[in-house]
């Protein structure tokens, strides 16, 4: 449910085990309110029957009675550390402040509204990038078994959404999605890929728990896919029962392994997908060539060094002209351990699990369009790094410390761009079309002695609150990063989570007028008049 907007839902305990949010495996943090420490230990209890493989670590009993539990609130505020699951009696309703949490589960009555919603607060704590790369926490579920919120009549909209697929899910689904297509096409069911396939599928099923509540209702469709023979002779119902009642089971016998691996699979399983369907690809192949680009960013890494031929051969386009799934196959084997050393600050690769809908299809000439440009987003990463070997030219020493850029300055930035190699002249026209000196300052962002002598003046002799001070913290932040934020831009995401009225409400309309001025001066210093 959405931060501002309380939503109440219904039981459904594969949600909270799950956990909620993105297309991830990464387990979620949910916090469970018991009436008693006797409830709690029969809460856990439940939980280790039916998940065995996590029983005494993955959901915990958090309350006055336990021994240690300091340490387990400890690592319980940790991420991707065990538990995952803290079962508490009010030791845990209040003062806690885990923003990893996405579910709380009232398991219990709570008749003070004040300390209700100081319960729903533990669920209100915003977490960066919880779903993945970019991907921030935007909501959280609450799970009232007691009826409080009739209770209280808090008026909390319903919620007609659904909960989104696993990765684990939508990755099984996927490879099923592969073998049906293989057989459509008569493929050979001995080929090395097709047993890959089948291979990984019934590793899968075969270690599904029968007596676990989310499995039990698929028993006979998991015996059956466990059966050797079963596989000699798949039909379409059987590809359908796999693709959706088995698929929705996939995390309960999924292999422990690092989330960015398992990313990778999803993304080229689906790459693949598309060269056997003859789908496009060209989104596909941006995101896979995206990943080797970052991997080519880091060659005095031993493992990454020694694919150095194959992540090449992938960011070489005219190797995609004719794909195959069993090189694209080659590809995910042989990166799929190596995307975990992928710096942070490169890992916004945008994985999606949207169907395509195709009208019917037209070919015809983009006027003005020509080939030859590179890819305006790789384009800037090469000049990105590339800039970074260049940090004490005088010109981008400018640049760095907010100091006026000449025209001597700008025609010395052209040349060592030019003389770099790395593209044409119409793609450093096109990527610098609002002004080079501002591309070459979004590249190489400013220093932060200089943001904060830009903002002395406009702070001086001002006592500022907790929250103007974070506001400021947040744009210094931005200006280090980027060298230029725009006045509109703190009426809009992260500055309005922290000024939900506006940076004139929260300066006075005079203070907002200085603090444009401070940022269009900044811009200015970029520009040769």
């Amino acid at each position: 449910m959405p931060l501002d907007d309380f939503v109440a839902v219904g039981v459904d305990f594969s949600a909270i085990f799950r956990g909620l949010g993105g297309l991830s495996d990464t387990p979620r943090g949910s916090l469970e309110f018991a009436k008693n420490n006797r409830h709690a230990e029969y809460i856990a209890t439940r939980f280790d029957k039916n998940y065995p493989h996590l029983k005494g670590h993955f959901a915990r009993v958090v309350t006055y009675q336990v021994n240690y539990a300091q340490n387990l609130i400890d690592e319980f505020s940790r991420r991707d550390a065990d538990p995952h699951i803290a079962i508490s009696v009010d030791m845990l309703d209040t003062g806690i402040d885990v923003p990893e949490v996405v579910n709380l589960v009232f398991f219990k009555m709570v008749r003070s509204k004040t300390k209700f919603w100081q319960m729903v607060g533990r669920g209100t704590r915003l977490c960066p990038d919880l779903f993945g790369p970019g991907e921030d926490k935007e909501d959280f579920l609450i799970f009232d078994l007691c009826r409080n919120v009739e209770y209280f009549n808090a008026g909390m909209p319903g919620n007609e959404g659904s909960l989104g697929k696993s990765l684990a899910e939508s990755t099984f689904a996927t490879r099923v999605r592969l073998l049906r297509t293989t057989a459509d096409l008569a493929w050979d069911s001995g080929s090395p890929f097709v047993v890959k396939l089948q291979e990984s599928l019934k590793h899968t099923v075969g270690r599904l728990p029968l007596e676990n509540f989310l499995v039990r209702p698929a028993r006979k469709w998991v015996e059956k896919f466990t059966e050797e023979s079963t596989w000699t002779s798949l039909d379409g119902e059987d590809f359908d029962a796999l693709e959706t009642e088995v698929a929705r089971l996939a995390s309960i016998g999924a292999l422990p392994d690092t989330e960015e691996a398992k990313r990778f699979d999803y993304l080229v399983l689906r790459t693949e997908l598309a060269a056997l369907q003859g789908s496009p690809m060209g989104p596909f192949r941006t995101k896979v060539q995206a990943v080797a680009a970052a991997l080519q960013d880091q060659p005095d890494v031993p493992a990454i060094a020694a694919q150095l031929p194959l992540i090449e051969a992938i960011l070489d386009d005219a190797e995609w002209e004719s794909v195959s799934a069993g090189w694209l196959e080659d590809i995910r084997l042989r990166l799929r351990e190596l995307v975990h050393l992928i710096e942070k600050r490169k890992r916004h690769v945008v994985y999606t699990n949207f169907l395509d809908e195709l009208g019917e299809l037209e070919e015809i000439d983009l006027a003005g369009a020509s080939n030859g440009h590179m890819d305006p987003a790789r384009y800037r990463e090469k000049i990105r790094l590339y800039l970074t070997g260049h940090q004490d030219h005088a010109a981008i020493q400018r640049l760095r410390r907010n100091r006026q850029l000449t025209a001597l300055d700008l025609s010395e930035l052209e040349r060592i761009l030019l003389e770099s190699g790395l593209g044409s002249r119409e793609d450093l026209d096109r990527a610098a079309a609002e002004g080079l000196g501002l591309y070459v300052r979004s590249l190489v962002g400013l220093d932060r002695d200089a943001v904060e002598e830009a903002l002395a003046e406009f702070v001086a002799n001002t006592t500022l609150t907790a929250q103007q001070l974070d506001f400021l913290q947040v744009l210094t932040n931005h200006l280090v990063d980027n060298g230029t934020v725009s006045p509109g831009a703190l009426f809009d995401s992260p500055y309005n989570e922290l000024a939900p009225a506006g940076p004139d409400v929260l300066f006075g309309e005079e203070g907002v007028v200085r603090l444009f001025g401070v940022l269009r001066a900044i811009e200015s210093h970029a520009r040769v008049s």
